[in-house]
Formats: C-alpha cells, structure tokens, sequence
C-alpha cells in the first residue's frame, strides 16, 4: 500500500473517531482501537486496551448534549494529528463546556495504536467545575483528585 493510500485511510479514522462521537456512539469509537492501544489524556492518564473503549462508552452514555467536530487532520504514513472539540454539559456540575483538544495518533493494521490528547486542564476545570477549580484545578493534587474521580467512572 502506498504511503499517500495509508496516509488517507489513516486520516478517515482520525475523521470517523469524530463522527462516532458526534453520534455519541462509544462502540463504534472502540472498535477504531487495535486491542493492545494506548490512550492518555490529562484527564484519565494512560488507559491500555479495554479500558479506551469503556472510557468512550461511559462517556457516550453520560451526555445527552455532546457535539463534537474534528479540523486541521494531518497524517503521514502511520503518524496523524488533529484538533478536535468536544461541546457538552459536564454532568457532574451541570456547567456547559467546550474543550479544545489536540490528538495525535498513531496507526497499525488500519486501527489507532497510539493516542494522546492534549487540552488546557486549567481552562477545562474552570468551564466543568466552576469556583472548585481554583482549588482543584491549578495544582497537582487537584488534577490527581479529578483524574482518580475520571478513571474511578471507568472502574479502575
């Protein structure tokens, strides 16, 4: 397969992740993953196998609101980015968000390997959380509070 072949395949996945989300439809964002990837995010830290899909799912589940929109996809080969965001109400505060992330991906056998997002935690704290986040949001021990909250909705 040529690499301009791979490099579109590998761009519609990137593409078909967003839409899946936009539908709010975690199985079908699961079955993008190859069954050993890796995941990590500020907010869940580094998810392995299984747990990515149950990280979608739950997260599917829990929004009534989601929207979600990927721009700016750029892939070579087997190594792609893009910049994606996620409107949603954060059902745990009922506070509107939109966060603006940047993933990058990595690709094998037609599925996503490796993905890491990265978004402002600071500015995502504030918009879930509201005053909290002036606690919790700025320094290590609230970002490993929130985290442990995230992954325990995972059952890790």
């Amino acid at each position: 397969m040529a690499a301009d072949t791979r490099s579109d395949v590998n761009a519609e996945l990137i593409r078909e992740l967003y839409r899946a989300l936009d539908r709010r439809d975690g199985d079908a964002m699961a079955a993008l993953y190859a069954p050993d990837a890796t995941f990590r995010d500020p907010a869940f830290g580094e998810l392995r196998g299984a747990q990515i899909g149950a990280m979608w799912r739950t997260l599917t589940a829990s929004s009534t609101d989601l929207r979600a929109s990927v721009a700016n996809v750029v892939v070579d080969g087997d190594r792609g980015s893009g910049d994606w965001t996620a409107t949603y109400t954060f059902s745990a505060t009922r506070r509107p968000v939109i966060n603006r992330i940047h993933g990058e991906y990595r690709f094998a056998g037609g599925r996503i390997v490796d993905h890491v997002d990265a978004f402002s935690f600071w500015a995502w704290s504030r918009q879930a959380l509201g005053p909290p986040a002036l606690l919790l949001g700025w320094n290590p021990l609230g970002h490993a509070i929130i985290r442990r909250r995230a992954r325990g909705l995972l059952g890790l």
